[in-house]
């Protein structure tokens, strides 16, 4: 009997060899396409908020190792070479290049991030980056990154160079462990090396050192500072203690502040402060003036009242001489003065005089400041105030602004 024929078989080898066979022909109409194809543009792209490295360098760099690219053949740029090149810079971690059919030559460029910064003892100024690994501060962007000050022996020797000391090696431990926490990073500010070797935390909050020691047991470390920040701190004060020394695991070491110390502090008053002091007496005053130079303003009503008052005063100021009655006693043979009196009074009767008597202080004492006054001279004075208080104004307004 015949064998019976694997036709699942036949057709997958079959599938397989039109595919090599469609991969050669592709490979094939590539290597003509780049014999043909000439680069049209550079595209240049750096992620990344911190700019180490601008794109004009990037261009130095590829004119100096591969001339000019534009309308060259892509066949004759030698991409592998300006990975290689990029990536010796000591501010690029990686570099990726690639070219499009369109001639567009593709070039990625990822900065290396920096997480400590290092002043050392013997005036060197160096990063260490996320992998622990030196490099050099650029002229060009300065990093937001904790600062490590002191007795810090770490030589940086070449462009990109290696940790060699323990003690550099704790304080990148050190910083990359506060830069991942938001609470620390947000409190911590700087790190500082005693002479002992010993690492110093400089907080925000709180005028006082935490001595951490070394990198050794840092989570365990950190955990009893924030146990000594939730329930200690809040009952004896923030500048209470000099030193917290939280280098022992299983305890923490507090060196008390002199009292004599926090007496002496004042309470200071910030800039936003004093302005606002300033501006609320200047408030006061010129409100006060306003209110007072309104006060003093005649009204309307009053003034058409207080006329014809005026005008009855002086009428009745000739009886004031009424007291001379007595006198006609003395001179009774004379009938001139006689008659002086009768010329006044003789329309109305005596009976009146003296409740005319009575009201008559309170008129006086009421009215005589304004009598003297006239309407020409109130105007004046009406405008002369309204002036004061549009000054007054002014300078509230300016002030403010």
């Amino acid at each position: 009997m015949l064998k019976r024929i694997n036709w699942s078989a036949i057709f997958t080898g079959f599938a397989w060899l039109i595919s090599l066979a469609g991969v050669v022909m592709l490979l094939s109409f590539i290597n003509v396409k780049k014999q043909t194809v000439k680069c049209t543009d550079v595209k240049i792209l750096i992620p990344g908020a911190d700019n180490f490295i601008e794109r004009e360098e990037i261009d130095a760099i590829l004119k100096e190792d591969q001339g000019v690219l534009l309308d060259r053949n892509i066949e004759n740029i030698n991409i592998h070479e300006i990975e290689k090149k990029l990536q010796s810079n000591p501010y690029i971690g990686f570099a990726k290049v690639y070219v499009e059919m369109d001639g567009v030559l593709h070039i990625e460029v990822k900065q290396r991030q920096p997480v400590l910064r290092i002043l050392s003892e013997n005036g060197q100024d160096f990063y260490i980056d996320n992998d622990g690994r030196k490099m050099p501060v650029s002229s060009n962007f300065t990093a937001n990154v904790l600062v490590a000050t002191g007795h810090i022996t770490e030589v940086f020797g070449s462009r990109v160079d290696t940790l060699h000391t323990q003690l550099a090696r704790d304080l990148y431990k050190t910083a990359q462990y506060i830069k991942q926490d938001t609470l620390w990073d947000s409190q911590i500010e700087q790190i500082v090396v005693d002479q002992k070797n010993d690492i110093e935390l400089i907080p925000r909050v709180g005028n006082q050192r935490i001595i951490l020691g070394n990198a050794d047991s840092l989570e365990k470390k950190m955990k009893n500072l924030l146990l000594f920040y939730k329930k200690a701190m809040p009952q004896v004060g923030w500048d209470t203690y000099i030193t917290i020394n939280i280098k022992y695991t299983n305890q923490i070491v507090c060196e008390r502040r002199d009292s004599t110390e926090l007496r002496k502090k004042a309470k200071t008053i910030s800039a936003a402060d004093s302005l606002r002091i300033q501006r609320t007496v200047a408030d006061s005053l010129i409100r006060s003036t306003i209110v007072a130079s309104m006060d003093d303003r005649p009204e309307a009503g009053q003034e058409k009242k207080e006329e014809p008052k005026k005008t009855e005063v002086r009428k009745v100021e000739p009886k004031k001489a009424e007291p001379k009655k007595v006198a006609p006693k003395k001179t009774a043979p004379v009938k001139k003065e006689v008659k002086k009196p009768t010329v006044t009074s003789a329309t109305k009767p005596k009976e009146t005089k003296p409740a005319d008597k009575k009201e008559k202080p309170k008129q006086t004492a009421t009215t005589q400041p304004k009598p003297a006054k006239s309407e020409a001279q109130l105007k004046k004075e009406k405008e002369a105030r309204e002036k004061e208080i549009k000054a007054l104004e002014k300078q509230y307004k300016t002030q403010q602004n």
